[in-house]
């Protein structure tokens, strides 16, 4: 009999966490130069800081192999979670416990706009930890799949040029250039046209198959359906619900239309 063990091996650990972080101004203030003036006039004290609970108590646990779609409105916490497995938000209560590296896209990549592309492709490949020579073997493949020179060698332009669609795509290929052990994309498959999307969405079934596990935060239900299997539903920090994704998005769908 095979050894299933492996199969359930967890990447992810969320253990009733709860975040919960500061802001500046009063709820429902007005635009800062209206309400800056007011206080001069007035001699008003600026705003005071405002807590935000952003995730409460949520617990989950993540496998290899799985991808798995973060829904729910705007504001529900969805990014927030994924800045706290990446480990660049502490968690107020609770845990979070990641084998491995997680690698969140956009941040670990980052990329610096007065530099070129072909520039970055090398420093963002050295920030999701591949060598130099690593980097040097797969750079045709990274600009290739990333689409930006089909209309012009923009590759060779400070990426400032670009637009925001071209950034994400550059990111997203450099990120999906190598195997992670858990890899967190916040939106990146809403950038592009359908090809980029559909060859995104195949690059992630690959990441599964390399024993990684996939976040994926979408405010498109049909990204979601066609990569994740698994869906979690946070709805003002709380998690609504855990499951099939096609069993997830449909009791969404449901709550959206109320």
């Amino acid at each position: 009999m095979a050894d299933t063990t492996a199969e359930r091996e967890p990447t992810v650990v969320v253990d009733d966490v709860h975040i919960t972080y500061k802001v500046n101004g009063a709820k429902g203030g007005r635009g800062s130069a209206t309400s800056a003036l007011s206080r001069i006039i007035t001699r008003r004290q600026s705003p005071g800081v405002r807590e935000v609970h952003a995730v409460k108590g949520v617990s989950f646990a993540a496998y290899k192999g799985e991808a798995i779609g973060l829904i729910g409105s705007n504001g529900s916490g969805k990014s927030t979670l994924l800045k706290a497995i990446a480990g660049l938000l502490p968690a107020t209560k609770g845990k979070v416990h990641t084998q491995g590296q997680p690698s969140l896209l956009g941040v670990n990549a980052a990329l610096m706009s007065d530099l070129t592309g072909e520039r970055n492709v090398v420093l963002g490949g050295l920030a999701m930890g591949m060598s130099r020579q690593e980097i040097r073997e797969r750079y045709d493949s990274i600009v290739s799949f990333s689409g930006i020179n089909e209309k012009g060698d923009f590759i060779t332009l400070p990426m400032r040029t670009y637009s925001s669609g071209m950034g994400a795509r550059l990111r997203f290929s450099i990120a999906a250039a190598k195997s992670h052990d858990v890899l967190l994309i916040d939106e990146a498959l809403s950038t592009g046209d359908a090809k980029f999307q559909n060859r995104s969405k195949d690059r992630i079934k690959e990441l599964r198959k390399e024993a990684g596990t996939v976040f994926l935060v979408s405010h498109s239900n049909k990204s979601i359906l066609e990569t994740c299997d698994r869906a979690i539903w946070l709805e003002a920090g709380v998690l609504r619900m855990d499951g099939p994704a096609k069993d997830v998005v449909a009791a969404y769908e449901r709550f959206t239309k109320k």
